[in-house]
């Protein structure tokens, strides 16, 4: 057996240790460069670390075990790894030849190819706007960023950029809570189109222009450490789930935030909830683009799920999802 190891901030070799119950199996420390240099690889980190490395990731197709180390462990809790203890008992399961390796679904981004739309005005019409990225197809490369969480424009993105500017020990404790009160008060809804993409490549409106506070595209139930804005989002259905937040007062979303982490929210008529394969969304000026809390791109984009890319060795006792 070998094993490469990836560690994210805040983890060392010393965290391999609990893993090394044979001393048949070699490890490499960093992510191998090809697939034959190892069997399988541990990423000991969060969302951030899982992140950054999933371009490689997804092109060495070995077999990845989560070990949750970070802030939110968002990913990690999807795939049911709520402790170093559980990973443990995963991988102890993968080395005995157990067969606890499962396929999921990642998102991607993409800017959309093409001239940018003037300032204020729409990209396109809804019936001729084309989608450079179908659901069924690869993500092209270049411009393009997988996601493994949860995607989103708005103050989702204003919360994740005051949480990326605390201490790394502050994150881990209570941060993403202490930056989005600030955030629930300060921020301004803004005009955005959602289009979905039909089976000619056209785009079919779906919301237009309505002042919006947060869109969220979720390949997995929650971000922010746990708090469940796509209750019913799955990683391997080959959907992403979508939450659009209409603009309300101040009071009345101050009341809703704890509500998300119960997933409780989806009653509240301000919001809408829905899935789709792929969509493009376009906002009157460029807003940020945040996905499992790193910061992407701009809008417009283009979403879309990427079936089965990522294999990941989950507890035995996890069947589905």
């Amino acid at each position: 057996m070998r094993a490469a190891a990836i560690f994210g901030p805040g983890s060392s070799t010393k965290d391999v240790r609990p893993f090394q119950n044979s001393s048949v199996t070699k490890w490499l420390i960093g992510c191998p460069t090809n697939s034959n240099e190892a069997d399988a690889i541990l990423v000991f980190g969060g969302d951030g670390t899982i992140h950054r490395h999933l371009p490689h990731l997804v092109k060495l197709q070995l077999p990845v075990l989560v070990v949750p180390r970070g802030s939110g462990n968002d990913f990690a809790r999807a795939l049911n790894l709520r402790s170093v203890r559980d990973s443990v008992a995963a991988w102890r399961s993968f080395s005995s030849g157990q067969n606890n390796v499962r396929m999921v679904d990642l998102g991607v981004i993409t800017p959309p190819q093409g001239p940018k739309p003037e300032e204020g005005s729409p990209s396109g019409t809804p019936e001729t706007v084309p989608f450079t990225n179908s659901g069924n197809q690869k993500p092209e490369t270049g411009n393009s960023h997988y996601f493994c969480c949860i995607a989103g424009v708005g103050l989702d993105g204003e919360i994740a950029r005051r949480a990326n500017g605390l201490p790394r020990w502050l994150r881990g404790h209570g941060g993403y809570i202490l930056s989005t009160i600030p955030a629930l008060f300060q921020f301004t809804a803004f005009p955005m189109r959602i289009l979905l993409s039909q089976k000619d490549q056209s785009a079919a409106v779906v919301r237009t222009d309505i002042p919006t506070l947060l869109a969220t595209f979720a390949n997995a139930p929650t971000f922010g450490g746990g708090m469940r804005i796509a209750p019913r989002a799955q990683l391997d259905d080959g959907l992403l789930d979508i939450c659009v937040v209409s603009d309300l007062n101040k009071f009345k979303l101050f009341c809703l935030f704890p509500t998300v982490y119960f997933g409780r929210h989806l009653n509240i008529p301000e919001v809408e909830y829905f899935q789709s394969e792929s969509l493009r969304l376009e906002t009157e000026s460029p807003m940020d683009v945040y996905a499992d809390g790193e910061y992407i791109c701009q809008t417009p984009i283009e979403v879309k799920v990427a079936p089965r890319a990522l294999p990941v060795i989950v507890h035995p006792s996890q069947t589905s999802f």
